[in-house]
């Protein structure tokens, strides 16, 4: 008798993080429904169904999680540090209604595994003062104290996942981000993270022939960052362990913002100078502590960040000079 095929849904798979994961769930055998607000902005949508539905409402989540077996909870309303850093209440409040509506329509649909995909931004702020900062362990996050409400939010949606796996019994993973990046993401708009604001900058740079590229703050904040083979990976290990606590997803090596832009820069093949500006700079320092990772999983992220750069770069160097030949043949 033929095994009934497992029927997954991801929220926010028109963005980064889920149409990846789409892709990756379908060449493993998965029938896929992806929701989100929008389509994905840079591929195909490569799901069985694809729904557009504001999760945000009650009868959304119910029509998102009709059917389904197991849910990758990855809709949310974020970007990088310019972006959170400034909509605190509208993230809070978009978020929370979001996660709470998807993992109780989840349960009430029959849902039997539920990952809720958090972030590194749940972490004490007073941890992370400086930029030589200890690698963050799961059990760092308490006393608890984010720097702002995007990782308050997440924060509470960890707990509450905790309390559906004890109270009814739904397997549920939980996965913390550090900085993940790579192709066919937001690269401008204000909603990019630190790589792809990079990669444009450097892009930029280049094909117009201005060595300058601006960097918020001195540039000495560090983080690690992960490309998104990678995540995608970790979170598929993930839903398949039996690990039900927190769990870091990042590479544990870090570097300075200043060295991520000489890292930009070589993969372009060029030279630039970097040019300090006032901007939002998140904590000082962030790293990830991937000992429980290694433990868990037996795996760890195999993409070095040199490789990962490349080939983000020569993906957004392309967008760049595309705009730029749109705006010259607006002007001609």
């Amino acid at each position: 008798m033929r095994e009934k095929k497992i029927r997954v849904l991801v929220t926010g798979a028109g963005g980064f993080i889920g149409h990846h994961l789409v892709t990756y769930l379908k060449q493993k055998g998965y029938w896929v429904r992806g929701v989100d607000l929008k389509y994905p902005d840079y591929s195909e949508v490569d799901a069985d169904e694809f729904e557009l539905l504001d999760l945000r409402r009650w009868d959304s989540a119910l029509q998102a999680t009709r059917g389904i077996d197991h849910v990758y909870a990855l809709a949310a309303d974020m970007g990088g540090m310019g972006y959170i850093s400034a909509h605190h209440a509208q993230i809070l409040h978009n978020n929370a209604l979001i996660n709470f509506h998807t993992m109780e329509a989840a349960r009430l649909n029959g849902a039997t595994h539920y990952l809720y995909t958090s972030s590194a931004c749940v972490y004490p702020e007073y941890l992370q003062t400086d930029a030589q900062v200890t690698p963050l362990k799961e059990e760092d996050v308490l006393p608890a104290q984010p720097q702002d409400a995007y990782g308050w939010e997440k924060l509470i949606t960890e707990i509450l996942a905790g309390y559906y796996q004890q109270d009814y019994g739904m397997e549920t993973r939980i996965v913390r981000f550090h900085n993940i990046f790579g192709e066919f993401g937001t690269w401008d708009g204000g909603r990019e993270k630190a790589p792809a604001a990079m990669c444009r900058k450097v892009a930029i740079a280049k094909l117009n022939g201005n060595p300058i590229v601006e960097v918020w703050g001195d540039g000495e904040q560090t983080r690690s960052f992960c490309h998104i083979n990678d995540c995608v990976e970790g979170i598929y290990k993930l839903m398949q362990s039996d690990y039900r606590k927190p769990l870091n997803l990042g590479q544990d090596r870090m570097v300075t913002i200043n060295e991520l832009v000489d890292l930009v820069a070589k993969a372009a093949g060029i030279s630039v100078e970097k040019k300090h500006v006032d901007g939002p700079q998140g904590v000082r320092g962030r790293n990830s502590d991937n000992t429980r990772l290694r433990e868990v999983l037996d795996w760890e992220p195999q993409i070095s960040l040199e490789e990962g750069l490349k080939r983000t770069y020569d993906w957004i160097e392309e967008q760049v000079r595309q705009r730029l030949e749109e705006e010259v043949a607006n002007i001609e």
